[in-house]
């Protein structure tokens, strides 16, 4: 594998499918395979959710919610995920342990560098839960930060497209994909790969990026291997 330990950064509302529930049952088994797949192979993976299929905190502005609790209650809100996504990797027999900035020892061991790395080279999945631990961050910022703290090699973010293009395809069809870029021509084009704080960690610890599409089977390994899947982005 061209990189063994790895960060998955996947948005909340992934795990929705095609639904409107908070869980589409489908997607998780799948998503519990693609995730056993690279357990066999030995990759050390790491894994950031979001909660937006939960709560969103900048949507909680516009119901009456301020900033701070928003961001509190979208936190909260992947701690649920995380929960949920261990519970069915259990009962696929792969372990994990989940790791959170907030004191829920019922749920979750305490975030540290140490104790991700721990856990990865004993061969558990860690699930990261509670986004940074502190409001005005989003979940982007927490993969990178995690991904750095683990010593993971390479941060994937998971789509729902099949990597960068310079326009969104869902509402440009001449949208140019994009396979291979720096982190300087990505700025220079503007492109919301990952939030700004998060991009800038990344930049600034040389730490690669592969933006790939989640719903094809495979892709997450393939990538791994070092296979020209969806977009990379590097120093060059």
């Amino acid at each position: 594998m061209k990189y063994q330990r790895v960060l998955l950064k996947l948005s909340g509302e992934a795990l929705m499918g095609t639904g409107s529930d908070p869980f589409d049952g489908p997607f998780m088994d799948y998503l519990c395979g693609e995730i056993a797949g690279l357990h066999r192979r030995g990759v050390e993976l790491g894994v950031v959710l979001g909660g937006g299929n939960i709560f969103r905190g900048l949507a909680g502005i516009t119901e009456g919610v301020d900033r701070v609790s928003g961001d509190y209650m979208g936190m909260l809100a992947t701690v649920i995920n995380c929960v949920a996504l261990a519970s069915a990797l259990r009962q696929r027999d792969i372990p994990c342990a989940i790791l959170s900035p907030f004191p829920m020892p019922q749920i979750a061991g305490a975030v540290s560098s140490a104790n991700a790395r721990q856990e990865l080279a004993a061969g558990r999945v860690v699930l990261f839960a509670g986004g940074t631990g502190i409001p005005f961050f989003t979940t982007d910022s927490a993969a990178a930060l995690r991904a750095l703290e683990a010593g993971c090699q390479v941060v994937i973010k998971a789509t729902k497209v099949d990597g960068v293009y310079d326009r969104d395809p869902l509402k440009h069809p001449d949208a140019v994909f994009l396979p291979r870029l720096t982190y300087t021509e990505a700025l220079d084009k503007r492109l919301a790969i990952l939030d700004q704080t998060a991009f800038s960690l990344c930049r600034e610890h040389n730490l690669p990026i592969i933006v790939l599409n989640i719903h094809q089977p495979g892709n997450i390994l393939k990538a791994l291997a070092g296979e020209a899947v969806g977009s990379l982005v590097d120093a060059g």
